[in-house]
């Protein structure tokens, strides 16, 4: 690891906010990354891992901590993979974008309606980052990781991370802290061996975006091509030139409502089901057991409403801003907040809030941030 001297935050992360830490500790081999987190522990100091800084919202102040920044690179073929199947084991600092690219490259499926997601590949199972229908959580095998609890280094299973919608067991919510602390080191996923011909496409949202008709075949380069225009049209895919892709992405989440509550909203409000649980575990104490298994009951999946919608239809339209502010909504999306060039944290902070208060008055529900906040409050 190297010791560097600290670099404000407002050049490191995409929404341009935050001061110098105290300290900065950069890592470019897993066993720096691992050396660096033990002995910031050690030491008790406050203290986050900076990867791409797309996903981040940092306040004024300078952090009062550590900073490590994770440089690790490179992507390698393993064994171990099923027929059809390739298995990639992929550094956490890679950026995640160039790990679409080069999956598409190799003709390799499953990633690539993910194309121009910020950001890097150890930050992306935190929150199951996902697009137009994928999810990482479709194609993640398992995550090398760090606990800060043990210091230990461990080899955990995707199906114990607790993947759900823009959550992990690892992500650090707002209001809360994570259900375990810790920090990955790699990724392995296993992605489709397609090659570059046409195939159909599955995914009823990922047709819609890209305007095919069922059935209707794409190859994986096609998708990312077409993928990257369509974020590129909504300020989505970083441009230093486009003070629209100042951001941080999506602000906030779209939100996981009951049934009951999304009848209340208006019919044009988009919704999608949620999977529910098809297989729960049902247990019966052998004593009990009379050769008798209930049905399972009848639930209402829950349902997700678009945030975006939902913000417009508050009376926020793309581009607002509130008087003498330079944070403003994107004119592209309305979901994105964006530094219009020299905005501070709490300029952000109170477009947010106004945002989230002009949801819950019309619609009764209270919006949640998508980024990782630090030293600032909503």
């Amino acid at each position: 690891m190297t010791e560097v001297t600290p670099i404000p935050l407002s050049r490191l992360t995409t929404l341009r906010t935050g001061g110098a830490p105290v300290r900065m500790l950069e890592a470019s081999t897993s066993e720096e990354l691992v050396d660096a987190l033990r002995e910031v522990w050690a030491e008790r100091d406050e203290w986050f891992v900076l990867g791409g800084g797309s996903n981040m919202f940092v306040g004024d102040e300078p952090f009062d901590g550590t900073v490590v920044r994770i440089r690790t690179q490179g992507i390698e073929r393993m064994p171990g993979a099923r027929p059809g199947l390739a298995r990639l084991r992929v550094q956490a600092g890679h950026d995640w974008d160039a790990l679409v690219a080069y999956a598409v490259a190799e003709g390799l499926a499953g990633i690539e309606a993910m194309s121009g997601i910020p950001g890097t590949v150890g930050a992306a199972p935190v929150q199951n980052i996902g697009a137009y229908g994928q999810e990482i959580v479709q194609t993640l095998v398992e995550v090398e990781l760090i606990d800060e609890s043990t210091g230990e280094v461990s080899t955990v299973p995707a199906a114990d991370l607790g993947l759900g919608f823009r959550t992990s067991v690892l992500k650090h919510h707002y209001g809360s802290v994570p259900e375990r602390r810790a920090v990955i080191l790699s990724v392995t996923l296993e992605l489709a061996e397609v090659g570059q011909g046409e195939r159909p496409i599955a995914g009823e949202q990922l047709r819609t975006a890209l305007g095919l008709a069922a059935g209707q075949g794409a190859s994986v380069a096609w998708v990312r091509d077409h993928v990257l225009a369509t974020r590129a049209r909504k300020g989505m895919v970083l441009d230093p030139d486009d003070p629209d892709t100042y951001s941080a992405g999506s602000f906030f989440q779209n939100a996981i409502v009951s049934a009951s509550f999304a009848r209340t909203l208006p019919d044009a409000c988009p919704r999608w089901p949620v999977a529910p649980d098809l297989d729960p575990v049902l247990v019966i104490p052998l004593s009990d057991f009379d050769g008798y298994v209930p049905p399972p009951a009848a639930v209402a999946p829950d349902v997700k409403v678009s945030a975006a919608w939902l913000i417009e239809q508050s009376g926020l339209r793309k581009g607002f801003k509130l008087p003498r502010s330079r944070a403003a909504l994107s004119s592209k999306h309305a979901l994105a907040l964006t530094n219009r060039g020299t905005a501070t944290a709490a300029e952000l902070a109170e477009l947010a809030r106004y945002i989230q208060g002009r949801v819950q008055s019309e619609f009764g529900l209270i919006l949640q941030p998508e980024p990782v906040l630090v030293g600032v409050d909503l």
